[in-house]
């Protein structure tokens, strides 16, 4: 069975720029995004992402990924992003557990 995305990519400067994402989506890092609408996440990688073939509506081959984000807020809510909607990836600095005294 095939896997679907909305948009797939050939180019190899666009899968290139896909997969220089790759190292600032660590498993566990928690990051601002921000997507190509302007809108932006905070949240913790879940998993780092990788680069898979997938298929268009028309069933074209090509490059694309997927992110899964846990909501910094809220980590019970997930976010699932492509990856070429990801315009900018900020690290933050880890959040320090509160200990109640």
């Amino acid at each position: 069975m095939s896997r679907y995305a909305p948009t797939i990519h050939t180019d190899p400067a666009d899968i290139a720029a896909l997969e220089a994402l790759l190292p600032q989506l660590k498993g566990q890092t928690q990051v601002e995004i921000t997507l190509d609408d302007g809108s932006r996440l905070l949240g913790t990688v879940a998993v780092q992402p990788t680069v898979q073939q997938y298929r268009d509506a028309d069933e074209n081959e090509g490059s694309n990924g997927q992110l899964r984000l846990d909501d910094l807020d809220t980590p019970a809510q997930q976010h699932v992003l492509w990856l070429d909607r990801i315009r900018a990836v900020r690290s933050l600095p880890p959040i320090e557990p509160t200990t109640a005294g």
